[in-house]
């Protein structure tokens, strides 16, 4: 299975998008909620709905981008958000982008991914970050299988995977996380070195 933009545009197409909660993620508001700079130039990496994103923009986040590969999602953005500048939209392959940022928000987006890429995932991130900028997010606890997406991992290996580009501020279960996802979820806060 290529998990490519013709995969995720046919997911959104057939209405497979089971990863969709269809609003803002409760640890993610409630993470969102304490951010006091509202300057902050803020990613949010295969988006999707978009739905953390339009929590930020509508907090007065207005510096916020989402990017994705499949334009489905990015449309649906649009169409919830008419005024919205289209700027705020990237329609792009995450790997190809060349930018900074002082925040990027994992939600779902890891879990995606190829298993194969992650450690290019670890990189990329590390590279989209200024000095000293943070990823946080949800990453899944359950075993990583051949079976996805979405694809599974645990804090060991998520430790080993990032400790060489980033300090590890927080990396527990998530305490809030919706009752389907409730004990499958770590909620992390990855600093660059």
């Amino acid at each position: 299975m290529k998990l490519n933009k013709d995969y995720w545009e046919n997911r959104y197409h057939l209405n497979e998008i089971g990863w969709d909660i269809g609003t803002v993620s409760t640890p993610l508001k409630e993470y969102i909620d304490q951010i006091e700079n509202k300057e902050l130039k803020i990613l949010i990496p295969g988006a999707g709905n978009g739905y953390e994103f339009e929590y930020l923009y509508n907090t007065g986040f207005q510096n916020v981008f989402v990017i994705d590969i499949a334009k489905t999602p990015l449309e649906n953005i649009q169409t919830r958000m008419p005024h919205l500048d289209d700027k705020h939209l990237i329609h792009k392959d995450f790997f190809e982008l060349s930018d900074t940022f002082d925040l990027i928000i994992e939600q779902t987006f890891f879990c995606a991914i190829a298993p194969d890429l992650r450690k290019q995932y670890v990189s990329k991130m590390a590279s989209l970050l200024n000095s000293g900028g943070k990823i946080v997010g949800l990453l899944f606890q359950f075993p990583l299988t051949e079976k996805g997406p979405p694809f599974g991992g645990n804090e060991n290996e998520y430790r080993a995977l990032f400790q060489n580009q980033f300090n590890i501020k927080t990396l527990e279960t998530a305490h809030n996380s919706i009752k389907p996802r409730e004990n499958n979820e770590l909620f992390f806060i990855f600093e660059k070195k």
